[in-house]
């Protein structure tokens, strides 16, 4: 079979090719490409700056084919498109010498931008005959239309049409008063639980929302489903009209959203190789490249069969995990959010149900789902342009798989494991004409409580050497079929009983069978070496610039503070290494009476002065290292060292953690300007908000790339703390983090005296950063089921080779995507699983391995597709695609593929899904946030224009995006915005005894301020607190402790302690907020005249500002866009 090349919104969009995109090779990109397709780009469109290669009438030779095996997605022929020069040719199928992690888009092929503009006009016609600004009755519902039921927000009782492919369901004879199309209350299909049951044809993969009946065909793939009108839905009309409302300037010029080239894509990575990976430093004895020895083995092709339906009843499962939150926990659902999912420093129960009989079965067979399985909820048709409070009052729920109940209970948290399609489609060219992205996004080593597995025996298929997991199928007591290549595996002796239950022939029952997320204590076999022991050196900045911050003085004494708390056993070790332009090494061999300084002066040829003194086991040395601390800050009090040779010092450092392998913890002050390494200011202040495009993204030089390699080669991460006013280049010195699995931490104009609420923040991520749990020497490895393949990693890593990341340091904060493809039509498949695997060392010296298993169903229906798209997820994985596409290509071309992703999915919908065509900008009710969030990305820092924005704050959100896990990059993207001056009990949480009120989430728009309140913005790394001028008097003098409005201080970020019921409340839920995430947000109270209203002003996404779309304008585009 012919492979169909992927969709990729992340491309340059090439002219007269069908359509926009940002997926990568192998999946739907919608950052076009050189020959991808471009929805509906008329040559009458607007284009804000015409890029030199503008539209094109006549289609040049190479345009659009029907079948291009490198091209993206087709559709309707005869749409024009912008031309932009090619940006590469087809990925390499060699790996390149130094196998890079960071992902490079593949060989963009350019896709075009949305469409062309005039470039200072929204509409296209004449000025007179634009439109007035609508005055949008947001809050009322459309009129009644006769003969239209009205919208109700529960799902139907009775069958309905809800634009369901009645090819699966019109065979079976219904009664006269069902539709033909409705989903259908008939009993499922048998299902043979035989285990010698001998493999048949298999069953097609059912809609999960057309119910196939027994003996039908099932229905082609080749024809377009037909879909019912759904009549329970609000009329459409046009677009109200009106004056502006108050919260929008009406004499403000909008600006036409971003159009142009969307944006090729990231690194595919490298070719599989079992051994290490050439080119990239020296490795390490203990560079794992498997998660034992025979990890990697060729995979052996296993029995023809791939029907799972069949498994044998087993009688009800064993569960070890922590039982469920007691009641005075806050109700959640495991989405990722963190709205409603706190977060606390101590390892929480891993939420997961309990589990009922058969865990490792299909029983109720997959076929026969019908909606009444999951909500039609998520396929109710949304006219975005009417319906505009689409935010629920609390957290977005993550969708939940339509898998049998018995599945879907012991399926993965999905705040650890999440796809952006929580119904996978049977082929490829399925999954084009969804244009929506395929991708994984885990967060692997999140603080979790749960069940542990010691055994001799792990068991895993000799084939593919995926872990045994609950979605396995056991054929009988002694033979189980692996979930992903279906190898037939006889079940070890030791396997067959069961320590916790003390019974013997019952493997089912095992925990490894019973737990989605598992952790195994790993035998011998899976080390080269013996265990490294904890390692941290610390590599401090101590220039005239430097201690001028006062950051000295926090670090010495947080580290004193918590340095009994500091991960490891008897065989921690620790040092510490200054520099200015020379490096200081610090003796603190046992027998000192005091630490010794010893000073290298030559930065060229840098040595160890006594390389077995300079890292010691802390336990031993203890009263040494507390003496250092106390006494750096004096030490380097009065210095007027302006220099900084941090290459060196890295350098050194490197030298130093190389035999063992362990972290290494760097904090910069400065652009480094001596020796190796040395940077210059790259940075014009006066381009930071007129450039159209963004320079200066990708590193200067690339030594730190090298030398992060180097490290992650020898079991060395680098965590990077820059606290600094001035430019420091961090585009460049991320890289040292980047590549050797490290985290970037940022603290703009630090400085202990002006910036209190920095040095506050600084304190608390200091303490988190030095108590948290920590994996050493890890590897992970994503495996998936035969027929899907994985082709793009984002995160902080290094690929070692096609599958597998070297991660030196694993740490509970980090975050990973993945993009996926279908290389195999998945027809005979009715589920597919996705495993990731950690091995890592703890710091207590075990070696340990973390599994997690996610189970989903495949479908073929677009309906179905749409109907488990997970918004949150979606969103989440094309910001990272969009760093690597602003890095590889430009920011311009990044903007316009994430505008081209939410046109390109809304124009499939409409065109394949809806059958039905209505007035308006229809999305179905799991995507109606879709354009609200890619609005949101285009007007976050690490994407805006046009806005004044310094080129180290763009560079670290673009960090953050990529490395942050999901739960805390949704409010990076959309911050929350709640009223807290009228805080009361009602519907408020009970935790440890602290009552936590749970006001509402406001659309982010002046509209919903008001003089007098008070509103809680809370946007992930910092909170804004806004004080109306008419603000409640209650307010101020019980919670803020003033008199009056004047009497609020200009730079307060500390509420005061007071004795009083609402101080209580707005405190309570401001902890609570913070508690959900290990970085600690600053609070910022924010009065008319502070100067940080622009920066809570920015944030009001729906509004429109001088340089960007208010929310409707920008609906209004996405709608003339798709019905061109």
């Amino acid at each position: 079979m012919a492979h169909q090349a992927p969709y990729n919104p992340m491309q340059a969009k090439a002219p007269m090719a069908p359509a926009p995109g940002l997926y990568n090779s192998g999946s739907y990109q919608p950052m076009p490409s050189a020959s991808s397709y471009q929805p509906m780009p008329p040559a009458s469109s607007y284009q804000p700056m015409p890029p030199a290669s503008s539209y094109q009438p006549m289609p040049p030779a190479s345009s659009y084919q029907p079948m291009p095996p490198a091209s993206s997605y087709q559709g309707p022929p005869g749409q024009p498109l912008l031309t932009r020069p090619s940006l590469g040719g087809p990925p390499p199928h060699t790996p390149p010498k130094s196998a890079s992690p960071a992902p490079r888009m593949p060989p963009a092929q350019a896709t075009p931008p949305p469409l062309p503009v005039s470039s200072n006009n929204y509409y296209s016609g004449p000025p007179q005959q634009r439109p007035p600004a609508p005055a949008w009755q947001y809050g009322t519902a459309p009129p009644p239309v006769p003969g239209v039921p009205a919208p109700v927000n529960t799902p139907p009782l009775g069958p309905m049409g809800n634009h369901i492919n009645p090819a699966a369901s019109s065979a079976a004879t219904l009664p006269p008063t069902q539709s033909p199309v409705g989903y259908s209350s008939a009993p499922p299909a048998p299902v043979s639980h035989n285990a010698t049951h001998v493999p048949g044809p298999a069953l097609p993969p059912a809609s999960l929302h057309g119910y196939t009946q027994p003996g039908t065909a099932p229905p082609s793939m080749n024809t377009m489903p037909l879909h019912s009108y759904q009549p329970g839905r609000a009329p459409y009309g046009p677009p109200p009209s009106g004056p502006p409302p108050t919260g929008h300037p009406a004499t403000m010029k909008p600006t036409p959203p971003p159009t142009g080239p969307p944006m090729g894509n990231a690194t595919p990575p490298p070719p599989k190789t079992d051994g290490p990976s050439a080119g990239n430093g020296p490795q390490a004895p203990n560079s794992f490249n498997h998660m034992d020895n025979k990890m990697a083995g060729p995979p052996q092709p296993g029995p023809p069969g791939r029907h799972l339906g069949h498994y044998p009843s087993l009688p009800p499962g064993y569960h070890t995990t922590p039982a469920a939150p007691n009641a005075t926990s806050p109700p959640m659902h495991p989405a990722m959010q963190p709205p409603t999912q706190p977060y606390t420093q101590a390892p929480q129960p891993y939420q997961q149900p309990p589990v009922g009989p058969g865990p490792a079965q299909l029983s109720p067979s997959l076929a026969a789902l019908s909606l009444q399985s999951s909500t039609p909820e998520t396929l109710r048709v949304v006219n975005l342009l009417q319906e505009r409070n689409l935010l629920p009052p609390g957290s977005i729920p993550a969708p939940t798989p339509c898998l049998p109940q018995d599945l879907q209970r012991i399926n993965c948290n999905p705040e650890v494991f999440r796809c952006t399609l929580t119904s996978i489609p049977q082929t490829q060219s399925l999954l084009n004409k969804a244009k929506l992205p395929l991708g994984l996004l885990l967060h692997p080593f999140k603080d979790l409580s749960l069940p542990v597995v010691t055994s001799s025996t792990i068991v895993r298929c000799r084939s593919c050497r995926t872990y045994i997991n609950p979605f396995v199928s056991f054929l009988d007591q002694r033979r189980w079929k692996c979930n992903l290549c279906y190898r037939v595996n006889d079940v070890p002796e030791e396997f067959m009983y069961n320590p916790v239950s003390r019974s013997y022939g019952e493997p089912h029952k095992r925990p490894e069978v019973q737990n989605a997320t598992i952790e195994f204590i790993a035998p011998s076999e899976y080390m080269l070496r013996p265990p490294q022991p904890a390692v941290y050196l610390f590599v401090l900045d101590v220039s005239h610039n430097a201690v001028e911050t006062g950051y000295l003085n926090v670090f010495c004494q947080s580290l004193l503070d918590n340095i009994n708390a500091l991960p490891g056993d008897s065989r921690t070790k620790v040092g510490f290494i200054t520099f200015d332009s020379t490096i200081h090494f610090y003796n603190l061999q046992e027998g000192f009476s005091q630490p010794q300084m010893l000073i290298v002066s030559d930065i060229e040829d840098i040595f160890l002065p006594t390389p077995d003194s300079l890292l010691v086991n802390l336990n031993e040395c203890k009263e040494l290292v507390q003496d250092l601390l106390k006494s750096l800050p004096h030490i380097f009090g009065k210095t007027m060292e302006t220099q900084s040779a941090l290459g060196p010092a890295l350098q050194a450092a490197f030298k130093l953690l190389s035999p063992t392998g362990g972290r290494m913890s760097v904090f910069q002050t400065q652009l480094p300007n001596l020796g190796v390494g040395a940077l210059k200011s790259r940075e014009d202040p006066n381009q930071r908000a007129s450039a159209k495009d963004i320079q200066h993204l990708s590193p200067a030089t690339d030594f730190y790339k090298k030398l992060a390699l180097d490290c992650s080669g020898q079991q060395v991460a680098v965590d990077l703390f820059l606290l600094s006013a001035q430019y420091c280049d961090l585009a460049s010195l991320g890289c040292i983090s980047r590549y050797s699995a490290g985290s970037v931490y940022y603290y703009p104009s630090y400085h202990h005296q002006h910036n209190p609420s920095q040095v506050e923040r600084f304190q608390k991520d200091l303490k988190r950063y030095i108590t948290r749990k920590i994996g050493f020497e890890a590897v992970m490895r994503i495996r998936c089921t035969k027929g899907l393949s994985i082709h793009t990693f984002h995160g902080n890593f290094f690929v070692r080779s096609t599958d597998l990341l070297s991660l030196p340091n694993v740490n509970p904060d980090a975050g990973f995507a993945v993009q996926m493809s279908i290389e195999e039509n998945l027809v005979d498949m009715q589920v597919v699983s996705f495993q990731a695997a950690l091995l890592y060392t703890s710091s207590k010296g075990e070696r340990r391995i973390r599994v997690h298993t996610l189970c989903l169903p495949v479908v073929n229906s677009l309906s179905d597709i749409f109907a488990g798209a997970d918004v949150q997820a979606i969103a989440g994985l094309l910001a990272s695609m969009a760093v690597d596409r602003s890095v590889s290509a430009s920011l311009s071309d990044a903007r316009d593929a994430m505008t081209n992703a939410a046109i390109d999915s809304l124009a499939s919908y409409r065109q394949s899904v809806l059958t039905i065509q209505q007035p308006g900008l229809l999305a179905p009710a799991c995507l109606r946030l879709f354009p609200l969030l890619i609005l949101a990305l285009l007007k976050q820092k690490a994407f805006r224009t046009g806005t004044s924005t310094r080129l180290d704050e763009r560079v670290f959100a673009m960090c953050q995006l990529k490395y942050q896990p999901l739960a805390y990059v949704m409010l990076m993207i959309h911050p929350a915005l709640y009223r807290v001056d009228d805080l009361t009990d009602e519907g408020a949480l009970n935790i440890s005894e602290r009552t936590i009120p749970q006001p509402g989430v406001l659309q982010l728009s002046v509209e919903k301020l008001s003089r007098e309140g008070a509103f809680l913005m809370d946007a992930g790394s910092v909170m804004y607190l806004w004080i109306g001028r008419n603000c409640n008097p209650n307010f101020l003098t019980q919670v803020l402790g003033v008199p009056n409005y004047a009497a609020v201080p200009q730079n307060l970020y500390l509420l005061p302690e007071l004795d009083t019921a609402e101080s209580q409340r707005t405190r309570a839920f401001i902890g609570w907020l913070r508690d959900q995430r290990p970085f600690f947000p600053t609070l910022h109270v924010v009065r008319d005249e502070s100067q940080l209203k622009a920066n809570f002003m920015q944030n009001m996404i729906e509004d429109r500002t001088e340089s960007a779309l208010s929310y409707y304008e920008f609906l209004l585009h996405l709608q003339q866009q798709i019905s061109k």
